[in-house]
């Protein structure tokens, strides 16, 4: 039931991540095209609600997605099970959740 459960929960994180992914390119061509500098980028996204929510849902989505594809590969390839497996599965995603959206407070909040 767990796999299962594991299963839906990264196929759902990848339907959330499929528009994300779409728009974070879109923006980044923007801002290259656009010759924008750091300045004026972090200008445009700080304070801002909407890129809060954007990339805050977007570091969610990858972080579930990444953690439970690495616990399939933990599993095939160093052969964790149980505990351990959820210990290091539970750590990554939770490393990631905190390193993602550091990056995100950094760059949204005033």
């Amino acid at each position: 039931m767990l796999d299962l459960r594991l299963y839906m929960a990264q196929r759902l994180s990848a339907l959330v991540m499929a528009p994300l992914v779409l728009g974070h390119i879109a923006v980044m061509i923007y801002a290259i095209q656009g010759g924008l500098s750091t300045a004026e980028i972090l200008g445009r996204t700080q304070g801002s609600l909407l890129w809060f929510l954007f990339y805050g849902t977007f570091v969610i989505a990858v972080s579930i997605h990444a953690a439970i594809g690495l616990r399939v590969i933990a599993h095939e390839w160093l052969r964790l099970r149980g505990v351990a497996l959820a210990v290091l599965s539970w750590g990554i995603c939770a490393a990631l959740v905190t390193l993602g959206l550091s990056a995100v407070f950094a760059v949204t909040l005033p």
